[in-house]
């Protein structure tokens, strides 16, 4: 099923709706690229993130988004619309969501990934690598937190390159950085 720009937009201002009122303060996002590809992984705290990272990055992004969230045929075609990947979290090597992200890339897209796979999960996962190396696209760490109101922090862009586990750990240690600013 192929996205539909407009109902993106209008998902993102509905998000900003519920963004804005609480107060929203971005550090960084100049080190994001406007276009091309990239890959936003950030923190999972809770089920706002992905609005908030989509607001604050001001550009399209594809979320990896759990199967769960594509059981009812209203959501799921809404979900497939707005360009979501749903990925099998059970699942050690979910092939059809890694071939999705890796197309979406080649395509020049951007893709929002949580790599610690559940909100609060504290492991960084070697998808998120496994991905920027096959897709040959930088991974843009990116950390939120609701203080009052909402603080999303951009970091540096990591290179694909190395092994999955390098590229993991460099991850990682680049959250951590941005979680204690």
């Amino acid at each position: 099923m192929i996205p539909i720009p407009w109902m993106y937009d209008l998902t993102v201002f509905l998000s900003s709706l519920l963004v804005y009122p609480s107060g929203l303060k971005v550090i960084g996002k100049e080190k994001l690229p406007h276009t091309g590809r990239v890959i936003v992984a950030g923190n999972h705290v809770g089920n706002m993130d992905p609005f908030v990272i989509t607001v604050a990055a001001k550009r399209r992004l594809r979320f990896l988004s759990k199967k769960e969230l594509f059981a009812h045929p209203i959501m799921k075609w809404y979900m497939l619309k707005v360009g979501n990947i749903p990925v099998d979290r059970q699942s050690k090597s979910d092939i059809a969501s890694i071939r999705a992200c890796i197309k979406a890339l080649e395509e020049e897209e951007g893709l929002g990934i949580f790599p610690q796979g559940t909100r609060g999960g504290s492991q960084v996962m070697g998808g998120v690598a496994l991905i920027a190396l096959k897709g040959k696209a930088p991974i843009m760490p990116v950390y939120v937190e609701k203080k009052g109101k909402w603080i999303v922090r951009f970091g540096e862009l990591i290179p694909p390159e190395g092994t999955m586990q390098e590229l993991t750990q460099k991850l990682a240690v680049a959250l951590e950085n941005l979680k204690q600013l």
